[in-house]
């Protein structure tokens, strides 16, 4: 059965999909390849899991936090699986370009590939694909819009010099 929690959030609404603990997917709602809610789907704001995951992309948005530490199960073909694995392991505050990314992934080559399983992230800002860039660094590619990559990429820097 899958658990879905909507909530409003700085960079506007949001909901997560889980089932059982592991969160599914997080989507801006209207965003690109972000699915329908489905009237299947049992709305349920007090999931353990769900809850956890609304308390930490707050903290997240609040900029005291810099990792996720949520139970995930993201659906997807074995290549996206290994782009996503790789996305989730790039450290806050920096970014990679597309071509990077693919490199990573083992498909040197690939960038457009590596972007189109970017774009498919089902857990937007948890596996951080804000953190991917154009070759020239350029704020390419993000299905919940480039306001919302600027902003994410801002946050994360601003944190790290108020760390340091």
């Amino acid at each position: 059965m899958i658990r879905y929690h909507r909530f409003a959030t700085p960079l506007g609404i949001v909901f997560a999909t889980a089932v059982a603990d592991s969160i599914t997917g997080l989507y801006f709602e209207g965003g690109r390849h972000a699915p329908a809610i489905d009237p299947c789907w049992v709305e349920d704001g007090r999931s353990e899991a769900l809850a956890a995951c609304e308390a930490q992309l707050r903290e997240y948005l609040e900029g005291k936090r810099t990792r996720f530490e949520l139970a995930t199960l993201p659906r997807g073909t074995p290549f996206q699986q290994r782009v996503w694995a790789r996305i989730a392991r790039i450290p806050y505050g920096q970014v990679i370009t597309y071509a990077e990314l693919a490199s990573r992934a083992g498909a040197p080559g690939s960038a457009r590939a590596a972007g189109a399983a970017t774009g498919r992230n089902p857990l937007s800002i948890i596996v951080p694909c804000h953190r991917v860039v154009g070759s020239q660094g350029a704020l390419t590619g993000y299905a919940g819009g480039l306001d919302r990559k600027s902003h994410l990429l801002t946050l994360e820097s601003r944190s790290l010099v108020l760390a340091a």
